[in-house]
């Protein structure tokens, strides 16, 4: 039962892995045995984070990524073939929320949320896929968001083009599962309720209104603490997982169920 979840010795990519949920699961992955590349634009906070996962006996490969431009991303990933021969799993966290509704996004906006939630995925599998297909093996995580199937009516807090980016997440995960299950692959996708992490907390967790109605809201009556994503990351990107394809599994205490 234990090497059914093992990932010991295996090489993960994490994407966005500068802070926040990218971060957690990079030590996840380490403290599990597994190799990790950590890819991001600002490699300075990946050369930070490098000392405290080769601690755990693994070897760290750290490359510049810019996810909304296809040739960083293409020169990301064949750094990581070239240091560690082959990549096992995957895990697209690059993401980017931005404020506003259909009646005040600019075409600039569209394009920021857009190109950097699913046209980053879509950059970065571009260019791992086909080493998968080869390899006739692969896990695929791509993180989408609970606000791919919840919005917000509170005007500080709409985020149309986040609500568009995230769905198109969850569409594009299922239509990359049903592709490549034949040639070992799993793909998979996570819904992250409210986390605290660079991107919110400046945002929504500087609101005290809007977290007073969030835990209210919520089943466990809280945000999610650091780390308690790590799980389901960890399950997706094993073998344990290996019929589990195109789904969408919320980790948000069950903010999505009332």
């Amino acid at each position: 039962m234990t090497d059914l979840f093992s990932i010991r010795g295996k090489n993960a990519v994490v994407v966005g892995a500068s802070s926040g949920l990218g971060a957690d699961a990079a030590r996840a992955y380490a403290q599990a045995g597994a190799n990790v590349a950590l890819l991001a634009r600002r490699t300075d906070r990946l050369e930070a984070l490098r000392p405290e996962l080769e601690a755990h006996g693994v070897t760290v490969v750290a490359a510049g990524c810019d996810v909304t431009d296809e040739a960083s991303c293409q020169a990301a990933v064949e750094k990581v073939l070239a240091e560690l021969g082959t990549i096992d799993i995957l895990l697209n966290n690059a993401g980017v929320a931005v404020f506003g509704g259909v009646d005040t996004l600019s075409d600039e906006d569209w394009d920021t949320s857009l190109g950097t939630n699913v046209k980053g995925i879509a950059h970065v599998s571009k260019y791992v896929i086909p080493h998968m297909k080869e390899a006739g093996y692969g896990h695929v995580v791509n993180i989408a968001s609970v606000n791919a199937v919840i919005a917000d009516k509170t005007d500080a807090f709409i985020r149309h083009s986040y609500n568009a980016s995230k769905a198109a997440v969850t569409g594009l995960t299922r239509g990359m599962a049903a592709s490549y299950a034949r040639y070992g692959i799993t793909v998979n996708a996570l819904g992250p309720g409210l986390f605290s992490s660079e991107m919110t907390q400046h945002t929504l967790f500087a609101s005290q209104e809007f977290l007073a109605a969030y835990n209210t809201l919520n089943p466990a009556g809280r945000p999610g603490a650091s780390g308690e994503l790590n799980g389901p990351v960890l399950f997706l990107s094993s073998d344990a997982c290996s019929y589990v394809q195109g789904q969408f599994i919320a980790v948000d205490g069950g903010m999505t169920i009332v």
